[in-house]
């Protein structure tokens, strides 16, 4: 079945029934609320990425994929740097340089919602290719990537963070 246009999908057989998926829970980080959930479709060669938070300020959040899956400590440091594997500075998603990492800022509304959804042929699920997400730790930061500071984007304090495991 097809998510709903900008809603995440409410359950990962939604998501791809009987596909390849991947799943990430967010849960909060440093001291917020914000949760949510990443779920990760490969259809044709081509992985979506729909994600959606909840109990976040309004306004806009930076979401990246680090390059450690462990959300362990208390402010996600164990997550790591952005997930980068082709060495590429930060930048902003489709224009070059970016990291593979990279997805961007949701948008979150006075309810405290927000999703985002990314469909790109530069990822894979579970292959153990240089572009497999999964393992990798999922990010979302108390403010907007700048698209432009190195090597983060300036998006401030991680908020919320969840490992991509397959499923």
């Amino acid at each position: 079945a097809k998510a709903e246009h900008g809603k995440a999908p409410a359950t990962l057989q939604e998501a791809n029934a009987g596909g390849n998926y991947a799943q990430a829970v967010l849960e909060p980080k440093s001291g917020s609320e914000v949760g949510g959930m990443a779920v990760f479709s490969e259809k044709n060669g081509r992985v979506t990425a729909d994600i959606s938070i909840e109990h976040a300020t309004p306004g806009e959040h930076a979401v990246h994929i680090h390059e450690i899956g462990d959300c362990n400590a208390e402010d996600a440091s164990s997550a790591g740097p952005h997930w980068s594997p082709t060495d590429a500075e930060h930048g902003k998603w489709g224009v070059p340089p970016y990291h593979l990492g990279d997805i961007g800022n949701i948008t979150v509304g006075a309810d405290g919602r927000g999703t985002i959804t990314l469909t790109t042929d530069e990822w894979s699920l579970g292959t153990g290719r240089v572009d497999d997400i999964v393992g990798h730790a999922i990010v979302v930061h108390a403010g907007p990537d700048d698209f432009t500071s190195q090597p983060a984007g300036n998006a401030g304090a991680r908020v919320a963070c969840g490992v991509i495991e397959k499923k």
